[in-house]
């Protein structure tokens, strides 16, 4: 698979002619746009997770003539930029949902903020998670109340993903969590059977490097964190490649 970032939480994957964009909120790289026009694909798939900004743009609605499904997070139907989308290619998910066609089988899962989180297998077997904004949020600054609400959510929510299988998992490791960034990522590699790992949510720090604590939960774990716009990888199944 050859998975190039967006920003933020966006990413675009290629899996041999399907093409799997990911809260594209915005592309200064211009990289969906150029596989768009290129036009070498088969099927085109954008998933939007909530309806955060830094997740739903509506720009994606330019896509429109080649897109084979918008596949929304249900919160989404409540906005008001959603109406300038065609109803009959969209199909709205609530948590713990499934949808699927010829080449893709979609299921949905919870967050620990707004809307739902993603698990797709394409037709050649890839399996594919991202988390959206599901992550165990310890802000620093928050109440103990909020702080063991917070761990209640995402446990609970992680009961649901014990042992689940993906090549390549989409995680925030936000920077704005301080010494409490990778906790979420912590738990989530060590409880489930993902072959690679790529943190995202992370617009405006540094490249993130992981601790030693993350690193003894899954040994040998792939991982890649991308930093600007249009890098891109291609996974083997085994390591990220540079393209």
């Amino acid at each position: 698979m050859e998975v190039t970032y967006l920003l933020n939480s966006g990413f675009m994957i290629r899996d041999e002619r399907t093409l799997l964009v990911f809260d594209d909120y915005e592309d200064p790289a211009g990289i969906v746009d150029a596989a768009y026009d290129k036009g070498d694909f088969d099927n085109l798939y954008i998933f939007v997770t909530h309806a955060h900004f830094d997740h739903f743009g509506t720009h994606i609605r330019s896509y429109t003539p080649k897109v084979t499904r918008y596949i929304f997070s249900s919160d989404i139907r409540r906005t008001k930029r959603v109406k300038i989308f065609p109803k009959d290619k969209i199909t709205y998910m609530k948590r713990y949902t499934q949808w699927q066609d010829d080449a893709i089988k979609v299921r949905s899962y919870d967050s620990t903020d707004v809307g739902i989180s993603f698990l797709i297998e394409t037709s050649s077997g890839s399996r594919i998670y991202h988390a959206g904004d599901f992550n165990w949020w310890l802000w620093e600054d928050d109440t103990p109340e909020n702080l063991e609400l917070a761990e209640k959510s995402f446990r609970r929510q992680m009961k649901r993903l014990e042992g689940m299988a993906a090549d390549i998992a989409f995680f925030p490791v936000d920077g704005r969590l301080g010494d409490n960034q990778e906790k979420g990522a912590i738990e989530f590699v060590a409880r489930t059977d993902v072959k690679s790992f790529v943190a995202m949510h992370r617009v405006e720090f540094p490249r993130w490097e992981p601790s030693r604590e993350f690193l003894a939960a899954r040994r040998n774990l792939p991982y890649w964190a991308p930093l600007e716009p249009g890098e891109k990888r291609i996974f083997d199944g085994k390591k990220f490649l540079e393209d």
